[in-house]
């Protein structure tokens, strides 16, 4: 078992990509020492050495990404910042002090499948997004920003027309969003973003099957940037006891458009 560093986790911040990469080698050489090494229990020294980088590297990554944001102004920081301490808290919780040797390879293994999981979603559902969210309603009332363009087209026709609906529909909740009181359209907004949520799970089932019967080679990154995207959308009630239910409702519809746009042009572009 090996954790690789696929194309669609380049975020295309040349510091943030080479931090991404070697956070992935660290818990690559502690799969290695848990799995391969003969006799690493004996060696605790080796993997409390590899567990010890793991922690000191993700700190240095973190505090390095929230100064970037925080530089260019970045909207996403205050979410950032939660996310990497929780991050950090998980991490710092692994103690394998007084266990014996099948304990410890069970409380690593599935803190390396758990963590590995985390980052995957994090960088593929937050960092590919670092610059790149910005809530601009004017536009998309004129219809420049939610406009499904030619610049979209995969040239696969099933995809673009499913393409074209997730437009239309965001764009249907922008409008409500920007046009009416959320005290009195709360309801009717959600309604439209449990739309956008049914739509994109028949999407996603007819775009993986596409690509696996086309043997598409990076079905598995394209699985598991859609699992991103469907766990935020299964976060949208969240947003009920909100105080500033307009604030949460733009916020989360610049992070799923922004996601969504970038998706496209950096993955479904791909597809053959």
């Amino acid at each position: 078992m090996t954790f690789q560093f696929t194309a669609d986790c380049i975020i295309g911040i040349e510091q943030i990509d080479v931090e991404h990469q070697y956070l992935f080698t660290i818990l690559n050489q502690i799969v290695d020492a848990v799995h391969h090494n003969e006799g690493i229990w004996d060696e605790s020294q080796k993997l409390e050495t590899y567990i010890a980088r793991l922690k000191e590297y993700g700190q240095i990554h973190f505090t390095h990404e929230e100064e970037y944001m925080e530089e260019h102004h970045d909207l996403e920081l205050p979410r950032q910042k939660r996310e990497h301490a929780f991050f950090m808290k998980k991490l710092s919780s692994i103690d394998l002090m007084d266990l014996n040797d099948e304990e410890k390879k069970k409380i690593l293994e599935d803190m390396l499948s758990y963590l590995t999981k985390w980052l995957y979603q994090h960088i593929l559902g937050s960092d590919t997004l670092i610059g790149k969210i910005k809530h601009l309603p004017d536009e998309c009332e004129s219809g420049s920003f939610c406009e499904f363009t030619d610049k979209y087209l995969t040239g696969i026709s099933l995809i673009d027309e499913e393409h074209r609906g997730l437009f239309e529909i965001i764009g249907r909740a922008y409008n409500l969003v920007e046009k009416n009181s959320i005290n009195d359209k709360y309801d009717d907004i959600m309604l439209i973003i449990d739309e956008l949520e049914e739509y994109t799970k028949v999407h996603f089932s007819h775009e993986e099957e596409y690509m696996e019967n086309t043997h598409y080679p990076h079905l598995d990154a394209q699985k598991r940037a859609h699992d991103t995207f469907l766990s935020k959308l299964e976060e949208k009630d969240l947003g009920e006891n909100e105080e500033d239910q307009q604030a949460y409702l733009e916020d989360l519809l610049d992070f799923l458009f922004a996601w969504l746009s970038n998706h496209i042009l950096k993955m479904d572009k791909g597809i053959i």
